[in-house]
């Protein structure tokens, strides 16, 4: 199966990167190096990392005609041990491209969809140890509760829960479709009617959990602005509001890092501004964008700048 992957706010990405010929840029999300081959044909040299080697090796045929790429196969949260291994001591741009790729969701045995069904498994990086089968049959109930309810703004998160309890006691839970129809039966008739499949938030949460998404962002984002070097870049996409919510509130700080009470008449905390937001409010996707890929949606750019040293 061919690594396919529309990529999506593509122009306004790649215009909100500001690419300088010869700066070195890190697509920190390659997947199917949409936006990285356009790093390339704008002039900037690409480090190019993602965690799922078949990305990677995708990447490498797409990208085989350019010279200035170095291909890394890691998790982005690894950005300081990842330049420090290779001798990079900044680079002039950052994207992060959120979420999981068409070709992810496609390949019914990588087990991130509800409309294939395969075995529980929504790891990013197949190399990793927890998967969703993990999830589903090992954690509480209360760890399932918290799971659903925080990473899939699930209002019915414990029913759902509950019945995976239930069902597991009867036996082991394998597959996508089984999980499906736990959550069908937990939720609802008339509820399951409203906001699209019924399995669609609790499936996001499992795969958040399994690969870690969230507690690796903020953390990600400082060092990826720490590394940027002065009028630097660094533009993420998310998909969902809580990715989004952890975006705008880690630039902000960057932006507005003081610490100070507001009555104080001057700072003296001694924390200086490192970024300056860009984009006040996300750049979203065009009508004509959303026509030609109904899963960019929810997609949302967010942009900031590394300021010069004072």
């Amino acid at each position: 199966m061919e690594f396919r992957h529309i990529s999506v706010l593509l122009s306004e990405t790649i215009e909100g990167l500001a690419i300088k010929p010869g700066g070195l840029y890190a697509d920190c999300t390659l997947g199917g190096a949409g936006h990285s081959i356009e790093i390339l044909k704008s002039g900037g040299r690409l480090i190019g990392i993602d965690r799922d080697a078949e990305a990677i090796q995708a990447a490498k045929e797409r990208l085989a005609d350019y010279k200035d790429v170095i291909f890394v196969h890691d998790n982005f949260s690894n950005i300081k041990q990842i330049f420090k291994e290779r001798s990079i001591d900044g680079a002039d741009g950052f994207l992060l491209d959120l979420g999981v790729s068409s070709y992810q969701f496609d390949k019914a045995e990588r087990g991130f969809s509800y409309n294939y069904d395969a075995p529980l498994d929504m790891r990013m990086d197949r190399t990793s140890k927890l998967t969703a089968y993990d999830v589903v049959n090992s954690y509480t109930g209360d760890e399932l509760y918290r799971i659903i309810r925080d990473y899939g703004e699930e209002r019915w998160a414990k029913r759902i829960s509950e019945f995976i309890i239930n069902e597991r006691q009867r036996k082991e839970i394998r597959t996508t479709f089984e999980l499906t129809e736990i959550i069908k039966k937990a939720i609802p008739k008339k509820a399951r009617q409203e906001g699209g499949h019924p399995s669609k938030r609790t499936f996001q949460a499992i795969r958040i959990e399994v690969n870690d998404e969230l507690g690796i962002l903020e953390r990600s984002v400082e060092q990826m602005v720490e590394l940027l070097n002065p009028g630097g870049r660094i533009c993420v996409i998310t998909f969902h509001s809580l990715e989004d919510r952890i975006i705008k509130n880690t630039f902000r700080r960057l932006e507005n890092p003081c610490t100070c009470p507001r009555e104080f008449p001057v700072c003296v905390c001694g924390k200086k501004p490192v970024l300056k937001i860009i984009s006040k409010k996300p750049l979203t996707v065009s009508e004509e964008e959303l026509r030609l890929n109904r899963r960019s949606h929810s997609a949302k750019l967010r942009i900031g700048e590394k300021l010069w040293p004072l």
